[in-house]
């Protein structure tokens, strides 16, 4: 009998604990992590949006495995919030702002100002701004736009780049750094 026996806990049962809890005072890692299997013991993603008013503070990956409940509830906060669909967030985007943040060494959240986009919505976005791609990355849940109080765009655009794992776009004029798990490029400034 192991000790998880003795003690009626699985590993399972534990990662469903992880996964139904906010945990506020998780432990953060110093340096950013590797995107592979094994690359440190937890990834938590903490977040408000301003627009719906929510927050999300979380681990949603726990010894090499993500958590399906938590990956739910990062996709319902991503929604487009002027129709509330929602749609899955690529989990490599979810590591890359979860890396930058760590490098950041920050306990402020994220800001999150765009997550998904319909198609409807990213029209009526390009059409009032020559800034919004046609096939934009938040269309296919791949892409984030994130602003922090403490740190600058340009530092928070460094913090992404370092982790070189996709695009990063710095929008000095309205404050927001974009990161996606598309191809590693930057652009902005």
């Amino acid at each position: 009998m192991t000790s998880s026996e003795n003690t009626g806990f699985t590993r399972r049962g534990l990662l469903g604990v992880f996964a139904a809890t906010t945990l506020i005072a998780a432990p953060t890692m110093s340096q950013a992590f590797a995107f592979n299997r094994g690359a440190g013991d937890i990834r938590r993603i903490r977040m408000h949006s301003g627009r719906t008013g929510e927050s999300l503070d979380m681990i949603y990956w726990i010894e090499g495995e993500y958590i399906p409940e938590a990956l739910e509830a990062v996709n319902h906060f991503f929604r487009d919030w002027r129709n509330d669909r929602v749609h899955r967030i690529d989990t490599r985007t979810i590591d890359i702002m979860a890396a930058s943040h760590n490098l950041l060494e920050v306990d402020e959240p994220y800001m999150l100002l765009s997550g998904y986009r319909s198609p409807e919505t990213n029209a009526m976005l390009r059409r009032r701004s020559s800034g919004v791609a046609r096939n934009s990355r938040h269309m296919v849940g791949q892409a984030a736009d994130l602003r922090l109080r403490s740190r600058s765009v340009n530092q928070i655009a460094r913090a992404a780049q370092a982790c070189n794992a996709g695009g990063v776009g710095r929008y000095s004029r309205s404050n927001f750094t974009h990161m996606d798990c598309g191809p590693v490029r930057s652009w902005g400034g």
